[in-house]
């Protein structure tokens, strides 16, 4: 294993090449805009403040109120590591996440993945939106993700009120 040291000397090698801050770059200025996007297109659901990360995951909370009166969110998120978008079902805290978990355990759920009660999981249900998104086509970029949210949001309604 490496040492701290070495890893930080990695980190400044890769630094220098340039490429690591652009696409940083790109992909905040990308989520900025996405939820500018959102937030103007859909008034109506509270959208968070960019949470930036540590290099590991980047997103934003985008929750219709009726999502918002059970204390839950939606948040699109961007993994780094993969390179992919998706969106997950979240509890306020993790006492409302597992008790969903729990009970969406005895149902089908369409295909998407159900989490586990586990430290570091904030998660209720995730779905991906895409792999390898084209960041050099936002405006349908954009859009992909705006719909596939969408569709969540309602299928997330159709599995809690039913």
């Amino acid at each position: 294993m490496k040492s701290l040291s070495d890893s930080i000397s990695e980190y400044q090698d890769a630094l220098n090449k340039g490429h690591i801050q652009k696409a940083y770059r790109g992909i905040m200025s990308f989520m900025s805009d996405l939820k500018g996007s959102l937030s103007k297109k859909y008034p109506d659901y509270l959208t968070s403040s960019l949470y930036t990360g540590y290099l590991d995951m980047t997103y934003f909370a985008f929750t219709p109120s009726e999502l918002r009166n059970m204390k839950l969110k939606v948040a699109i998120v961007y993994l780094h590591d993969e390179g992919r978008f998706e969106v997950w079902l979240s509890g306020n805290n993790r006492k409302i996440q597992a008790e969903y978990i729990k009970r969406l355990s005895h149902i089908n759920i369409e295909g998407y993945q159900l989490s586990k009660v586990m430290p570091g999981v904030d998660s209720i249900i995730e779905s991906i939106i895409i792999n390898h998104p084209d960041f050099d086509h936002p405006i349908e970029l954009k859009k992909l993700i705006e719909g596939a949210t969408l569709k969540f949001i309602q299928d997330i309604n159709h599995l809690i009120n039913n």
